[in-house]
């Protein structure tokens, strides 16, 4: 299955956050409430904030780990997760926060 996003809206596969402590602890995403989190664009809606900003498939970004809205697909028999973001003209609507070059 394919999803397009519609507008000003950008769908991003999500990157793993866990982390490893020295002595070998795994702590899971859900360990730090605060933690902003990365994904990678995979589909751009056809909005002119998107354009604005040159956002492009492929562009890693920073959002709010609550941001957005979390869309489930299959790939090769596995469930991988997806966020559908809203990029705004102002920083308080937008999910998207930065652009990691």
């Amino acid at each position: 299955m394919k999803i397009k996003p519609l507008g000003n809206r950008i769908l991003v596969k999500q990157l793993s956050s866990e982390e490893v402590t020295k002595s070998g602890i795994v702590l899971p995403d859900t360990a730090d409430k605060e933690k902003k989190a990365q994904g990678k664009i995979v589909e751009l809606g056809a909005g002119e904030e998107i354009a604005k900003l040159g956002l492009k498939v492929g562009d890693t970004v920073v959002f709010g780990k609550y941001s957005g809205d979390e869309v489930e697909l299959e790939e090769d028999g596995k469930k991988v997760e997806y966020k559908v973001l809203y990029v705004g003209k102002e920083k308080d609507e937008s999910d998207v926060l930065a652009i990691v070059e």
